[in-house]
């Protein structure tokens, strides 16, 4: 009666599994470079927002009226669009690293699993890491070993 009930142990971590989480974890590192290096390209924009707001892109107001445009609101736009931009596109680059090193330590298998599927956003090589890393991460072996 006792075999019944005994409980099943956990799968091992085969070297094959091992392996793919190493390089798992290296090209979490390699694609988080990449999402931040493509994360600062709107800083021309944020500069030239924040020309306007200062003045020192001179620009004319325009003078149809209703329809006029100051200035310095749309070099506020230019700023708020791009500082978001880029202030999330480092936040995601930040957690891909960190998930990188999650996966080389085997913990945090939860945020794995939600930066992998975030990054299927980042087309081709994010969409590409994340679907691998979803793949190897829902192995009962390897969820065992994150445990």
């Amino acid at each position: 009666m006792d075999a019944v009930n005994a409980p099943v142990p956990p799968p091992t971590l085969t070297d094959e599994d091992a392996s793919q989480l190493r390089l798992l974890s290296i090209f979490h590192y390699v694609v988080a470079a990449i999402t931040g290096l493509f994360s600062l390209f709107p800083v021309l924009h944020l500069a030239m927002g924040l020309a306007m707001v200062t003045g020192k892109l001179p620009m004319d107001p325009g003078t149809s009226g209703a329809h006029a445009l100051d200035p310095q609101l749309f070099g506020w736009f230019f700023v708020a669009f791009a500082g978001t931009f880029i202030v999330c596109g480092l936040t995601l680059a930040g957690f891909m690293a960190y998930a990188g090193r999650c996966l080389g330590q085997r913990r945090r298998h939860t945020l794995c699993l939600v930066v992998a599927a975030i990054s299927c956003m980042m087309m081709p090589f994010g969409t590409v890491l994340g679907v691998f890393t979803l793949i190897v991460l829902m192995r009962p072996a390897v969820k065992a070993a994150f445990a």
